[in-house]
């Protein structure tokens, strides 16, 4: 059991899995531009690294789950 809050919130980032735009739009099957416009507009939550960025993989399908509407 972790000893403090600081290490509980360390073990719970080492379980995020974070994707590269790339991966992100070939699960949303969209272009990397639509990832990028919907990191900068804060639809996705999505963390810098360096030039890049890594968007958490709950983000996505939590995006997804989200994103369904009723046509009928």
């Amino acid at each position: 059991m972790p000893a403090n809050k600081r290490d509980a919130d360390t073990a719970e980032l080492g379980q995020v899995k974070f994707l590269t735009v790339a991966e992100v739009a070939t699960v949303m099957r969209v272009s990397k531009m639509t990832v990028y416009r919907l990191v900068h507009s804060g639809e996705l939550p999505a963390v810098r690294v360096g030039k890049s960025f890594r968007v958490p993989e709950k983000a996505v399908h939590d995006y997804l789950q989200n994103a369904y509407f009723d046509a009928g």
